[in-house]
């Protein structure tokens, strides 16, 4: 099959940009693929981080895409499209994670050629964090697609809430593979300038308000002295309200802040010298986060909030807890007691192999065929 796929891809940097070069990865194995993505994704007073950008140093997979979409000038979309026509595609396969995409991608999409199938890959439809345009967006975009694919429960409710009639596949987010093996603790405790005598969480990727970070600061600090957290991510807007609590609870000793953007080729330094990775968000459809630590062999403890609960078995590869305090608390003592920790890690080792990105490709690509 001859396929199109849009996403945002090298030189851009970021978990979208990961989960599609892993796609294009997989889909290049067994198709003809041309990769394309935006000549300017953000301007730059829009973008809440440091850079939009790999940048020298970070262990990037370099994408062959062709820059052609502006998301701010719609005399870009012919143009882009025009691009995508000329390669001929059976099968055009975008991304949508945020709404603000979408009026750009829609356009796209509704001058692509009239034999070209058009499926999305949903990452989000209602965002987290609401804007007025939203509606407007996920309309502009979504009533160009012939079908979609949801990685959670939450999104699909989203998406047919809005599309009633939509034609869909529901499929778990695949477990990222491309961070490199584990690293013995003790090795990567070393590398991050830990001591070996205390037990660690983890709290990994940006940091945004909805994420509930202040809630795991707060859980932690009415944990016993042993417990330390680490935080490794690039924050998004101010730390002040964080580090009030981190001040007013008196553990700042207990918090290790790496505030940057995390390289790929540094991310097993973090899940290799963590116990347990703890996703306390106050919304969220599906995270990327899991899939890392599932990689890792990792447990979670997380939120019952949008899709998380669906990639963990309660019980098993970790815990599902209420977005409060005390829960969050409770679940990470019961983690660390009675070799729970020990006992979920083998169990996520078994079950990840089912969810490669092989495994995600022929499924997408045989859902296409049905359309």
């Amino acid at each position: 099959m001859k396929i199109a796929l849009f996403s945002v891809f090298y030189p851009y940097r970021g978990g979208i940009a990961q989960f599609s070069a892993m796609l294009y990865r997989a889909l290049e194995q067994e198709h003809e693929l041309k990769a394309f993505t935006f000549s300017r994704q953000y301007p730059g007073l829009l973008f809440p981080g440091s850079s939009q950008y790999v940048l020298e140093g970070d262990n990037a997979d370099e994408i062959p895409a062709e820059r052609i979409l502006d998301s701010v000038n719609p005399l870009s979309f012919q143009s882009a499209a025009k691009k995508i026509n000329k390669s001929n595609p059976d099968l055009f396969i975008s991304q949508y994670w945020m709404t603000f995409f979408g009026p750009s991608t829609g356009g796209l999409q509704k001058r692509l050629a009239p034999g070209t199938k058009r499926i999305s890959i949903l990452h989000n439809v209602l965002p987290h964090e609401k804007r007025f345009f939203d509606n407007y967006a996920n309309r502009s975009f979504l009533k160009h697609n012939e079908g979609f694919v949801v990685l959670s429960d939450a999104v699909l409710k989203d998406l047919l809430s809005i599309q009633p009639d939509a034609k869909y596949l529901r499929i778990d987010h695949p477990v990222y593979n491309h961070f490199g093996a584990k690293l013995e603790k003790n090795e990567a405790l070393e590398k991050l300038s830990l001591s070996k005598e205390k037990k660690y969480i983890l709290f990994f990727g940006f940091i945004r308000s909805y994420k509930g970070l202040d809630l795991l600061l707060e859980a932690l600090a009415n944990l016993p002295e042993e417990y330390e957290l680490i935080v490794a991510g690039e924050i998004y807007g101010s730390f002040d309200s964080y580090q009030a609590i981190i001040d007013q609870s008196n553990i700042e000793n207990r918090v290790h802040l790496y505030n940057k953007y995390i390289p790929d080729d540094e991310v097993t330094n973090y899940f290799s010298a963590a116990d347990l990775c703890v996703l306390p968000y106050k919304s969220a459809t599906q995270s990327g986060i899991t899939a890392i630590a599932h990689h890792f062999d990792l447990p979670i403890v997380a939120t019952n909030v949008g899709g998380l609960k669906e990639t963990i078995q309660n019980g098993e590869t970790g815990f599902v807890v209420e977005s409060n305090v005390e829960e969050i608390r409770g679940a990470i003592l019961k983690s660390f007691s009675d070799d729970n920790l020990q006992t979920f890690s083998k169990n996520i080792a078994v079950r990840k192999s089912e969810n490669s990105w092989e495994n995600f490709a022929k499924k997408v690509i045989e859902f296409s065929e049905t359309l």
